[in-house]
């Protein structure tokens, strides 16, 4: 083949392999990684900061790619990048983290090279994306965490974090409202550490981009507040590179950079089709556009000499020299800050400071009780006063959910002003969500909170939360018909069951305030998964744990929390959250009528089905068929613990407004309705 520049080859490699990956695996999108190699190619080569033999590299510059489609354009860049892969640990081994191999294995079972780039599968992926819009709004929450970062721990001399944001959208990212909401709070939060790099290539998967879109996006974002610029051909590197260097050197606001791309090889009968990334090229389309490449029409997943020297003189000489710089400056960080060196080194590690669960408060037997979004907002202060790395904030909520760090020395995080604790979303729960997730991939402990109902609003998130194992913490109040007045537009009833349904989400719905504490004890030490926390806006009562089983019975999912003499029940009655107190009140008058019965307490079925047979029999005996379960939530589920013989008392409706006690009478939710229940069962 001749020899064009090696800027050339090393793009024109890029887009091959895109094509062969995409062909030998006859599924996938080569449009948008060859339309977009340059603009990767020039960000990696020349500006981004990042040291391919150590991607953990706490300072490392992000690169999220949140057009997921195009995810052979990544897995190509970390191939020739000469990225190392790292252990779950944060081992880094001699091997690459994306090889041949993997690149010839694309989107088959159990490679690393799956269609949509996954960050808990691969190492050099920051995040997982694919649902689009979701990674602009993870790049927005590592924007934050690079500002608070560095307002937490730089010194004088010493700028520890200091890194930078990218993230490739696609005319479908800046369609999602997702990525809509992250824009808007960038542009308020003037993150001057983003920058977005919108691929414009005027083609959706349907077609034409302009048969569904077609505003103005670069007055849209500076009406947000950032910094627009435009390339007219994604080609053209040397605007590529001017317009990276102007976002390193702007202040005050996020950066759009906007790039008209064009693939101007093949026939152009196929341009609009592999401009839309829908599909293979096909063989013959394939060899075209090699030849039309200067390149081998037979040759398959070829890397010409040099390609690979390219990058290790670029990206891979400079990352090693500013990470050796990095380093050295962290060392003697560590002998003038060592508290603030461990404080990092615990944090990038994933663990938590000594003394973390410390002056955890205890709640006290009370028949009046206390909503728990009370005791919750007690337990997050307590917990984020002895974890300095615990951030996170309400969607316009933070009183009524309690959320409010309140202690000395929280602060709020505002434009300009980023060492506070409270980050104000404002009515964005999706981006809250987005940005949570990007926040905890930085290695805060993130949190995000709203009422139940909204969790709807935040759903793609925290299932992507779930699909990469990371420890984000999202809190729910107002969980239930217990709402009231607000009516059922407000009133969650489907919400929970769908939680419970979601792979690898931890769920809770304490049954009063000690639970709470015992949750967030577990939700903390729990480190490859999120955790939903489910609350309630009313009062219910603080068992009396001398009388009651103790609350740690929440570390296995569900416990006895009152049983009948000697242990041997007739009817057992489950519930969760504020009805375990209906419950309880049941029991006492059961017990009072001579029935042995047992109240089971189960605030998260996840933590119940992974104990062994043994415990969950001596909690739910298989030869006591006479049970009711309470839920003022969908009946959805419960039929596995109620069993075919037992009684659910639980919402078949949508809620309705009115007072709660009348919604409690109109729905069945009272004493004697559980009392009536079990005596019902009993005589089956």
């Amino acid at each position: 083949m001749s020899q064009p520049n090696l800027d050339l080859l090393s793009i024109n490699t890029i887009r091959t392999l895109a094509m062969d990956a995409v062909q030998q695996a006859n599924s996938g999108h080569p449009g948008a990684p060859m339309g977009l190699a340059p603009v990767v190619y020039e960000l990696w080569q020349k500006y981004l900061r990042y040291d391919p033999a150590d991607p953990t590299w706490p300072n490392r510059d992000r690169f999220v790619l949140s057009a997921g489609h195009a995810s052979m354009l990544l897995y190509a860049t970390l191939h020739l990048g000469g990225v190392k892969e790292a252990t779950k640990d944060g081992k880094i081994l001699d091997s690459l983290a994306v090889s041949m191999d993997e690149i010839k294995r694309f989107r088959q079972i159990g490679s690393k090279t799956p269609g949509h780039p996954e960050s808990h599968i691969t190492t050099g992926v920051e995040t997982t994306t694919g649902p689009l819009g979701q990674g602009a709004g993870n790049s927005v929450g590592m924007a934050i965490a690079s500002k608070w970062l560095g307002a937490n721990f730089n010194k004088p001399g010493f700028d520890i974090f200091d890194f930078n944001v990218y993230a490739i959208c696609g005319d479908g990212d800046l369609m999602e409202g997702v990525s809509s909401e992250a824009a808007s709070l960038a542009g308020h939060l003037k993150l001057s550490n983003l920058c977005w790099i919108y691929d414009n290539n005027h083609v959706t998967l349907d077609g034409p981009a302009d048969w569904s879109f077609n505003e103005d996006v670069m007055t849209r974002f500076l009406g947000y507040g950032w910094s627009v610029t435009h390339i007219a051909d994604a080609n053209d590197l040397d605007a590529l590179g001017r317009a990276y260097e102007v976002f390193q050197h702007t202040v005050g606001r996020p950066t759009l950079i906007v790039v008209d791309s064009h693939i101007g090889y093949g026939s152009p009968h196929k341009q609009d089709t592999y401009e839309a990334h829908g599909e293979p090229l096909g063989e013959a389309e394939v060899k075209l556009v090699k030849k039309n490449y200067g390149w081998p029409e037979d040759a398959k997943f070829l890397v010409p000499d040099g390609v690979y020297d390219q990058f290790k003189n670029g990206i891979g000489k400079r990352g090693a020299e500013a990470h050796s710089a990095w380093n050295a400056k962290f060392a003697e960080y560590k002998k003038q800050f060592p508290q603030l060196a461990d404080q990092l080194t615990c944090m990038q590690s994933g663990k938590l400071p000594d003394g973390w669960d410390k002056n955890l408060p205890s709640f006290p037997a009370d028949p009046k009780g206390m909503a728990t979004r009370e005791s919750s907002g007690k337990t997050l202060n307590a917990l984020a006063a002895n974890i300095p790395w615990l951030i996170g904030g309400s969607a316009d909520l933070a009183k009524s959910n309690k959320t409010n760090l309140s202690f000395e020395g929280a602060g709020d995080f505002f434009p300009d002003a980023y060492r506070g604790r409270n980050i104000h979303f404002g009515v964005r729960e999706h981006a809250m969500g987005a940005i949570v997730n990007g926040m905890t991939l930085s290695r805060l402990r993130a949190f995000s909170a709203t009422f139940f109902n909204f969790s709807d609003y935040m759903r793609p998130s925290m299932r992507l939360g779930a699909l990469m194992e990371i420890p984000a913490l999202y809190i729910f109040t107002h969980d239930s018909i217990g709402v009231g007045e607000d009516g059922p537009t407000h009133q969650p009833v489907e919400q929970l069951a769908a939680y419970r349904a979601m792979p690898n989400m931890l769920v809770f719905r304490p049954g009063d305030a000690n639970e709470v504490v015992e949750a967030y004890k577990i939700a903390m030490q729990h480190t490859h998964g999120p955790t939903t926390l489910v609350l309630t806006r009313q009062a219910m009562p603080t068992f009396d744990r001398t009388k009651y089983a103790a609350a740690s019975g929440v570390a296995k999912g569900a416990y006895a929390l009152a049983d009948a003499a000697g242990g041997r029940p007739e009817v057992i009655l489950l519930a969760s959250g504020s009805e375990v107190g209906l419950c309880a009140a049941a029991y006492e008058k059961l017990t009072a009528e001579g029935i042995k019965a047992r109240v089971v307490s189960m605030p998260s079925w996840e933590l119940f089905e992974k104990q062994d047979a043994a415990y969950r029999e001596s909690v739910l005996p298989s030869n006591v068929t006479a049970r009711v379960s309470v839920e003022m939530e969908s009946v959805f589920g419960w039929d596995r613990y109620a069993g075919p013989k037992g009684k659910i008392i639980g919402m078949r409706s949508f809620g309705a407004s009115a007072p709660i006690k009348d919604l409690l009478k109109k729905f069945g939710f009272e004493v004697e309705n559980v009392i009536a229940a079990a005596k019902e069962v009993l005589a089956k």
